[in-house]
């Protein structure tokens, strides 16, 4: 009787263990679901959220992430030739120019101010830190333009 119910104990482990893998499996596979889900949302999410301002001939996709990391997406319509100038032109951004140009403080109503926050609006073309100011850099219909709240 006791050799019987060592067998017993066995295989109920072994269908203990079994079923723990298939629970664990199952789990994992369902992750990877949610995962992609998650992901066909947002991108679905991100492209309805962008909006188009503006009017003329030309158009750009510009991008702001404000200080929250919230990320805003516009195609802007203009008939000015530089980045700056359009975006001044359907109130995207603002500031104050100097002796080096237009010295941007704020993107999409959110203000800046170094001295308090410890950030400043950097400006991008596709991605990599633009090699001018926003005030003369032309505008190219293949580059997408950004604004990012950036940390000293």
């Amino acid at each position: 009787m006791n050799r019987t119910m060592k067998k017993i104990s066995i295989l109920s482990l072994v269908l203990v263990i079994a079923l723990i893998a298939a629970m664990a499996l199952s789990l994992v596979s369902c992750d990877k679901e949610t995962v992609a889900e998650t992901q066909d949302a947002n991108t679905v999410s991100d492209a309805a959220e962008e909006t188009v301002v503006g009017t003329g001939d030309t158009s750009f996709n510009f991008k702001a992430k404000l200080k929250d990391g919230t990320v805003k997406s516009y195609i802007v319509k203009t008939d000015k030739t530089t980045v700056g100038d359009a975006l001044v032109e359907v109130g995207l951004i603002s500031g104050s120019n100097d002796q080096y140009g237009l010295m941007v403080d704020t993107v999409c109503g959110e203000t800046l101010i170094y001295e308090n926050d410890k950030m400043y609006w950097a400006f991008y073309r596709d991605g990599k830190y633009a090699n001018a100011g926003v005030d003369s850099t032309e505008i190219d219909t293949n580059v997408v333009y950004s604004f990012e709240a950036t940390p000293a």
